[in-house]
C-alpha cells in the first residue's frame, strides 16, 4: 500500500508541484497516475519514492513513514524511472549484479531471477554487452529487471511502456498484473490513456499539482459523461484548469 496525507512541495520561484495530495493506493489492484506534461507527476513519483522531500505531509510505503525510516521504505519499492540512461558503462550483467547488491539479494537467489527476469523479457544474448550500445527499448529492459530482483511488493513505474517493443510491453502488463493478483501495490503512470483504460482499475487524475479525480473509469463517467472514452473525460477535466 502507499499512502499519502496532505503533502506538499514547492520549487524555488514559486512553483507549487505538490497541492496537499492525498492519496490511498491499497494492495491488489492497478494505479494510474495520469496527468499532462508539468502536473506534477514526476514530482509525486520522486517523493513516493524518496527521491525528493516534501516540504510538509506523510508518505507511507506499506505503513512505514519513507521520512521516518527511509531504507527500510526503499527496500518495499520497486522504481523504473522515464529516464533508463544510467550507469550506461556497464555491462548488463554487472549491472543486474550491482543492483542486486544493493538489495542484498543471495548469490543463489540472484543466479534464478536473473535467467528467469532475462528469459522473460529476451535479454539472454546481451547480458556480456555494455548498456551503452543497448537501444532505449532494451535499456528500459534492464532497468525493469533489475528493479524485479528483490521483488519488491511495491511497484512505481514511471512511463515504464517507453521505448518497448509490443511484446515487451505486452509481457509487462501481464506482470503487472500477476503483481497485483498476488494482492501487491502498483502505481504506475503513464500518457498512453488508451492503455490506462484497458489494465487501470482504478486512477487518479492530476494538473498543476492537485489532484482533479481519484476512482475508477465508470466513477469518472458517472461525475463526466456516461459512454465517454478516458481521453476525452482526461481532457475535460484538465482543460477545465487551464
Amino acid at each position: 500500500m502507499i499512502t499519502m496525507e496532505h503533502v506538499n512541495k514547492t520549487y524555488s520561484g514559486g512553483v507549487r508541484a505538490a497541492a496537499d495530495l492525498c492519496l490511498t493506493v491499497p494492495s491488489g489492484e492497478i494505479f494510474g497516475f495520469l496527468g499532462p506534461n508539468g502536473a506534477g507527476k514526476t514530482t509525486a513519483i520522486k517523493m513516493i519514492t524518496g527521491i525528493l522531500q516534501p516540504d510538509s505531509g506523510v508518505i507511507k510505503a506499506n505503513g512505514i513513514d519513507i521520512a521516518k525510516n527511509p531504507l527500510e521504505a526503499k527496500k518495499q519499492i520497486g522504481f523504473v524511472p522515464d529516464n533508463p540512461n544510467m550507469f550506461l558503462r556497464l555491462q548488463g550483467i554487472e549491472y543486474l549484479n550491482f543492483m542486486a547488491d544493493i538489495y542484498d539479494v543471495p548469490l543463489d537467489e540472484r543466479k534464478e531471477r536473473i535467467s528467469e527476469l532475462c528469459s522473460r523479457f529476451e535479454m539472454e544474448d546481451v547480458l556480456r554487452d555494455s548498456l551503452q550500445s543497448y537501444s532505449h527499448g532494451m535499456r528500459q529492459k534492464i532497468i525493469l529487471i533489475g528493479v524485479l530482483l528483490h521483488q519488491p511488493s511495491v511497484w512505481v513505474l514511471d512511463e515504464p511502456m517507453t521505448g518497448l517493443d509490443p511484446r515487451s510491453s505486452f509481457l509487462l502488463k501481464t506482470m503487472m498484473r500477476e503483481h497485483v493478483e498476488n494482492g501487491r501495490t502498483l502505481f504506475f503512470s503513464t500518457h498512453v490513456l488508451d492503455v490506462a483504460e484497458k489494465i487501470c482499475d482504478r486512477l487518479a487524475i492530476i494538473n498543476k499539482g492537485r489532484i482533479l479525480f481519484t476512482g475508477t473509469i465508470d466513477e469518472m463517467r458517472e461525475h463526466l459523461r456516461k459512454d465517454a472514452s478516458l481521453e476525452s473525460m482526461f481532457l475535460e477535466l484538465t482543460d477545465n484548469e487551464e
